[in-house]
């Protein structure tokens, strides 16, 4: 399968920045994209709301259901995957975009942030992905993906912000504990990561401003690689913890100038890349020395 024409994706955080591009990359082959986020109104940093990524979705050709949805509430995220169903019959990919970042130490962490990012990132990924279930098991050939590090248990990705790095590794748990839950039944979990900071609003407002957008690559990245993942038999292709380039490189992609914000700036290397995670040819040159710490 080349194509996702006619398969329809309930995507959380869909609003604006990965969710959105996922979307995007999505609807340009005809797919039917349910946009589940809490952006009604455009928040004062972060631009976009699920009515404009709707917008954006049908001008690339798909159908969009714009659901306002906060995944923290059991019962908006039922409603929301009912009205999808509803809407466009079935669902055959779930993505698990939206998420929490607080990158403080722990002294610093107050509970009520720890909470929500537990709330959103683990719990919310749960949740979801729980929800979607049983029309899953319906369809063709059904994917589940979060937007998730691999699981390094190195103490450097924990020491900065144990709090955040707990939080974002539970959503890779559930891929590393429902790949071989519903392997029998055929539905593909995977995880889906980035090796440099992505150009959106959040990390332009939380990590660096104008600074770490130039030093970026941009969502259509992580696009493109999500769109592979999809196309691929859910039965054979589950349990993984991808990293971008690396995914797009083993696939025939060898230009990856293409996704630069700034191609004179350095690329900033993201959070969680593990040691092994080897850069595709002619990449690591592109990258600053050290890592994102917080």
């Amino acid at each position: 399968m080349t194509t996702l024409k006619g398969k329809t994706l309930f995507i959380t955080g869909a609003s604006r920045g990965i969710g959105l591009a996922i979307a995007r990359r999505a609807a340009k082959d005809g797919a039917n994209v349910a946009v589940a986020a809490k952006s009604a109104e455009p928040h004062k940093h972060l631009p976009g709301t699920i009515y404009t990524a709707a917008e954006e979705i049908e001008a690339a050709g798909g159908q969009a259901l714009p659901i306002v949805c906060d995944i923290r509430f059991e019962e908006q995220v039922r409603a929301a995957v009912d009205r999808t169903v509803e809407k466009f019959g079935g669902i055959d990919i779930c993505v698990n975009n939206a998420s929490a970042i607080s990158l403080t130490g722990s002294e610093a962490t107050e509970m009520k942030r720890w909470d929500l990012m537990h709330q959103i990132n683990a719990r919310g990924t749960f949740l979801t992905s729980k929800t979607c279930l049983p029309h899953l098991k319906k369809a063709e050939n059904p994917h589940v993906l979060m937007l998730s590090p691999p699981l390094d248990m190195s103490a450097k990705w924990f020491a900065p912000h144990v709090a955040y790095t707990m939080a974002k590794y539970g959503m890779s748990l559930c891929v590393l504990g429902m790949a071989q839950e519903f392997k029998a039944e055929g539905i593909a979990f995977n995880a889906l990561w980035p090796r440099t900071a992505i150009a959106t609003a959040a990390v332009k407002f939380a990590l660096g401003g104008d600074a770490m957008m130039q030093a970026s690559r941009t969502p259509e990245i992580l696009a493109d690689a999500a769109h592979l993942i999809f196309t691929r038999p859910s039965r054979e292709c589950t349990g993984n913890f991808f990293i971008d380039d690396i995914l797009l490189y083993e696939n025939g992609v060898t230009d990856f100038e293409q996704y630069r914000v700034d191609p004179s700036k350095k690329l900033a290397p993201d959070f969680f890349v593990p040691d092994w995670a080897t850069p595709p040819p002619g990449v690591a040159e592109t990258m600053m020395q050290g890592m994102l710490d917080g």
